[in-house]
């Protein structure tokens, strides 16, 4: 078993994130936080205030990449 400073939140996050990491993998312990974080966001709103964006102006922004 793992020694924590149960005083010390910072260590406790960490040796629980790895805890995560290591029973589910990480795209596993990544589901496990999106399910378990609190959004902060409000998605339905904000999806309305987005511009539209048509496909070569995403096409544009993404080919400095190739």
């Amino acid at each position: 078993m793992i020694t924590v400073n149960l005083n010390n939140p910072i260590e406790i996050r960490a040796v629980g994130m790895q805890a995560l990491e290591n029973a589910l993998g990480h795209a596993g312990m990544i589901k496990f936080m999106q399910q378990n974080e609190p959004a902060f966001d409000d998605y339905t709103a904000q999806k309305y205030d987005m511009p539209d964006i048509t496909k070569e102006e995403v096409s544009a922004l993404f080919a400095h990449l190739k």
